[in-house]
């Protein structure tokens, strides 16, 4: 008796524990939390992103707006480098044998678009901000600074590298919002008509 009232509760434990990891068939909670942060931290910054454009930046306020930008955006560029390792460290879940040969190389080239946009707009935001000829700090939620980064020479003098750095973060931002309804319509794809529990298995882990 005393025997099963300890294997039960390690037993669970361990069934949890388990849970955290990826496996062949389905997502852990570990890549599906950091998923879901990313993404709603994605379509939130984008949102944000065209909402600033629309202001005027020498107005009162807008100053604050564009701390609180970079300070989420280098947040996110610290949430997807985890999620970077937690890809190349664990297990991924195979695609279904049902999808044909066509359809796993626009999945696997989606996900290449997906995660190099990830990393692209954060860190072109991050050579904007240092080419910048006001030479604003940027201070992470208002805790520390962060420094900027060194303006490489092939990119001609700040101003010019500042001004090329907001023309590609910004044609990022529409190619992100391309990527991910092509990413959205593919998940509805797999869900609705294929029925093959992609969808599924990156809303909680299956068994």
């Amino acid at each position: 008796m005393a025997l099963f009232l300890v294997q039960k509760p390690l037993g669970f434990l361990f069934e949890r524990t388990a849970m955290l990891k990826n496996t062949k068939k389905s997502y852990g909670w570990i890549a599906i939390a950091l998923h879901w942060s990313i993404a709603l931290i994605i379509i939130g910054m984008l949102a944000f992103g065209f909402y600033m454009s629309s202001l005027n930046p020498f107005d009162p306020g807008v100053f604050e707006l564009f701390q609180l930008h970079k300070s989420i955006g280098f947040t996110l560029l610290a949430l997807v480098l985890v999620r970077l390792v937690n890809r190349f460290c664990m297990t991924t879940p195979r695609l279904p044998e049902s999808m044909r040969p066509i359809e796993r190389a626009l999945a696997h080239l989606g996900h290449l678009g997906l995660y190099g946009l990830m990393l692209l707009m954060p860190i072109t935001g991050w050579m904007m901000v240092s080419a910048s000829p006001f030479n604003i700090p940027t201070i992470w939620f208002g805790l520390f600074e962060v420094p900027h980064l060194p303006v490489p020479a092939v990119l001609g003098d700040k101003e010019a590298a500042s001004e090329l750095m907001k023309t590609f973060h910004a044609l990022g931002a529409f190619a992100f919002i391309a990527v991910i309804l092509g990413h959205v319509l593919a998940a509805l794809k797999h869900h609705l008509i294929n029925k093959d529990g992609v969808l599924l298995r990156m809303l909680r882990p299956q068994q």
